[in-house]
């Protein structure tokens, strides 16, 4: 098995980790490898990434893909309704997905500064859920034993909220969008005015519709925080990397990641900033299955490269904890 290490090594370039990405799943992976023949590339071809084609996301749910010799220690598999067809992610190194979660969640809330409590119903009923066993991770691996789940109990919850206040660390409730909204029309337990928020856009068990702007506004009032607290991730089943958006809706990159957005009727064209085409994106952490991704969201760039996912390029098939419905640019 090639070894995973150079893909976090940010004194390569992106542009060098990311020939060798190619240059090895066009050779292993048989998907690919017949994928990248069409544009008449081969694993020993010379090219930069923008120049890569992305293979469509569905392809996940059509077949498995992970490169010759392997066996997969995990399966994730998107949510969705009753008789939906999901994909399919088949994981051979679980570590490669562990360092991705430690870096970029820590990046962003250190383990120094941040309690994270995760709120997540019907994610936990759902077995091959990346996003439970992200935040099961990040439960195990907390140095103080904070990091949980939310209890039923609003007297574990009290008991919890004190352990964290004595540490002096902030909370960090972590849950799908809907499942948050939920949790504070109940108002069953109460959190602290410093609390901050990280949403992950999940709404797929709710019928109702609602901006990012208006999801923002309505946590904010809902929890008692200011909307400069809430921060959004973007992660699917698909991906081996998250991204994150703080106290805003302009999502960032790790330096292993790269995203661009592209004409949706020719996805070999990249869209101009503030122009809306469907999300592409190289994920080098995906090494063993498919790092060049073409995906079903709708977004949009602004001139630094930072990104604004703007819902569903087909509504009518909703999955996953990326998604979120006519949001304002």
């Amino acid at each position: 098995m090639i070894s995973h290490e150079f893909i976090f090594n940010n004194e390569l370039s992106f542009e060098e980790r990311c020939r060798r990405v190619f240059q090895y799943q066009a050779e292993k992976n048989p998907v690919l490898n017949t994928f990248f023949e069409v544009f008449g590339l081969r694993p020993d071809s010379k090219v930069n990434p923008d120049e890569i084609p992305l293979l469509p996301i569905r392809a996940f749910k059509e077949m498995p893909i992970l490169c010759e010799g392997l066996k997969p220690e995990l399966v994730f598999k998107s949510s969705g309704t009753s008789g939906m067809e999901r994909s399919s992610h088949q994981i051979a190194d679980p570590n490669i997905y562990k360092i991705s979660i430690e870096k970029e969640f820590y990046r962003h809330f250190p383990a120094n500064q941040y309690a994270l409590i995760c709120h997540l119903p019907g994610y936990r009923q759902n077995p091959d859920s990346s996003l439970i066993w992200m935040a099961q991770h990040l439960v195990n691996i907390d140095p103080d034993g904070l990091n949980t789940f939310l209890p039923d109990d609003p007297d574990e919850f009290y008991k919890w909220k004190e352990r964290v206040q004595k540490k002096g660390k902030k909370i960090l409730l972590f849950g799908a969008a809907f499942g948050l909204l939920d949790l504070a029309e109940d108002q069953q337990v109460e959190f602290p005015e410093t609390t901050e928020i990280l949403e992950t856009g999940g709404m797929k068990t709710h019928h109702r519709e609602m901006t990012k702007s208006e999801l923002r506004d309505t946590l904010s009032e809902g929890f008692g925080i200011k909307p400069g607290q809430i921060h959004s991730e973007y992660g699917m089943c698909e991906l081996l990397s998250q991204m994150y958006a703080l106290s805003g809706e302009w999502f960032t990159t790790p330096h292993w990641v790269r995203v661009t957005i592209r004409n949706s009727d020719n996805p070999s064209k990249f869209c101009n900033p503030g122009e809306e085409g469907k999300i592409g994106i190289i994920d080098l952490a995906n090494l063993h299955s498919c790092s060049f991704i073409l995906t079903e969201d709708r977004g949009v760039m602004n001139e630094k490269g930072d990104f604004k996912v703007l819902g569903r390029w087909h509504p009518e098939n909703l999955r996953g904890c990326n998604f979120l419905v006519d949001q304002e640019i």
